[in-house]
């Protein structure tokens, strides 16, 4: 099923442009942190629409939507209705037929060629334009990436500050109690009693 078949060259023009610009959107609005990529991925989208554009006209050349405007086909004279020897020239009207079905052939690849340059030329200055996007999404990819490792990196050390904090207080804790179940609880005194004298 051809679903390109009620598009002419204008309508395939405007739905690579429609759904690139669709895309950046959906994508811009779906992850808004990475409106690098998004544009990326659009132009890389309006590319490949543009070359499918393109390899589709070439392969419907004989399709008269890319030769509007132009030399209407040529048709061979007809030499078996001749008086007399018209029966002779049967096999020269299949001839002429080829022919010309073959000329017909070439004008319309002719007139169907400036069309899918057209869009192959919108892909290649598309591919072209995606070289610098990808090095500029690539650089704040490592730019954020290395942003989120700095900030890893001190939060972790946060963390390890707190945990040394953490066991100083745990020990001090500790020697604390092992202090005051060291010292005496009742103070031990002689045992005297009255009326018994200590000689040497």
């Amino acid at each position: 099923m051809d679903l390109l078949g009620g598009m002419g060259r204008d309508e395939l023009r405007t739905f690579s442009w429609v759904a690139a610009t669709v895309f950046a959107l959906v994508a811009g609005v779906w992850r808004p942190r990475r409106l690098h990529w998004t544009a990326l991925g659009s132009v890389m989208l309006f590319a490949a629409l543009n070359a499918g554009a393109g390899i589709y006209v070439l392969n419907h050349f004989g399709d008269s939507r890319w030769s509007v405007g132009g030399e209407p086909p040529l048709s061979a004279p007809s030499f078996s209705g001749t008086p007399v020897v018209g029966q002779f020239l049967g096999p020269l009207d299949s001839a002429l037929n080829g022919v010309v079905g073959g000329v017909n052939e070439f004008l319309a690849f002719k007139q169907t060629l400036p069309v899918a340059l057209d869009f192959l030329a919108a892909s290649g200055w598309a591919l072209l334009v995606t070289f610098p996007l990808a090095i500029l999404a690539a650089g704040l990819s490592f730019a954020a990436a290395r942003r989120r490792t700095a900030d890893f990196e001190r939060y972790r050390a946060t963390v390890d500050l707190l945990k040394d904090e953490l066991e100083q207080v745990k020990r001090q804790i500790s020697s604390g109690h092992s202090v005051d179940t060291a010292l005496p609880v009742v103070n031990e005194r002689p045992d005297v009693r009255p009326g018994l004298t200590l000689r040497a």
